[in-house]
């Protein structure tokens, strides 16, 4: 499917909206990654065993990605949380995902993006989760974030954890940090990737379909 962004251009989009859908999540790819992400297909899937519909889409045109080999554009925050947003106005006109609540799942870059998209549309997005992510490049944006947001960080993974929970002091709205014992960066181990999409799977459904909890202050666990 493709779908129509600001500037004229168009993104490619893999969308999955099981039966009786609570929820979408929109899945906002990390640095040299795209809707083919073995490990967001994964999480997306498991989504859709819990009731969630979800939107894989690459952030990038093919265009970008071919001119992307110094990574000025999988980098480019602002960017990135403009695709997101310009994804979240085109779901209420499709109309199996129209009047769904919405919540965001980034990865590595795409978590501040996620996070950036969070914070300039609050009255849409009601909930974000980050899988071995880096919303410390949200920067300013992270305190003006309103929908509960839910941080997944391999143990192992040192630098990145570390950057999490400097993020998460920056942030005033709910947030959590969960920590997959034994995981590096990219969760390959066994049982690890397991974990991050139960973790997503039981957060989203708790906070989409409008039976969630309210927020709550930064440092919820």
């Amino acid at each position: 499917m493709r779908v129509g962004v600001s500037g004229g251009s168009a993104l490619e989009a893999d969308v999955e909206v099981p039966p009786s859908a609570r929820g979408v999540v929109l899945f906002a790819h990390g640095s040299g990654s795209g809707r083919h992400s073995p490990r967001n297909r994964y999480v997306a899937a498991q989504l859709n065993r819990a009731g969630l519909a979800t939107v894989l889409a690459d952030l990038l045109t093919p265009a970008e990605e071919r001119a992307d080999a110094d990574g000025r554009f999988r980098f480019d925050i602002d960017l990135l949380a403009g695709r997101l947003i310009d994804l979240t106005g085109w779901l209420p006109g499709h109309e199996p995902l129209a009047g769904l609540d919405v919540g965001l799942f980034g990865a590595s870059t795409g978590a501040a993006a996620a996070l950036v998209a969070a914070a300039r549309r609050p009255e849409v997005v009601r909930a974000v989760v980050s899988r071995g992510g880096r919303p410390d490049l949200a920067g300013a944006w992270l305190a003006a974030v309103r929908a509960p947001t839910l941080l997944i960080v391999g143990g192992r993974d040192g630098q990145v954890l570390a950057l999490n929970e400097r993020a998460r002091r920056a942030m005033t709205a709910w947030t959590g940090l969960e920590i997959v014992p034994g995981a590096t960066h990219l969760f390959p181990e066994p049982g690890a990737l397991e974990r991050v999409a139960a973790l997503a799977a039981a957060f989203f459904a708790e906070r989409l379909g409008g039976t969630g909890p309210p927020a709550h202050p930064a440092g919820g666990a």
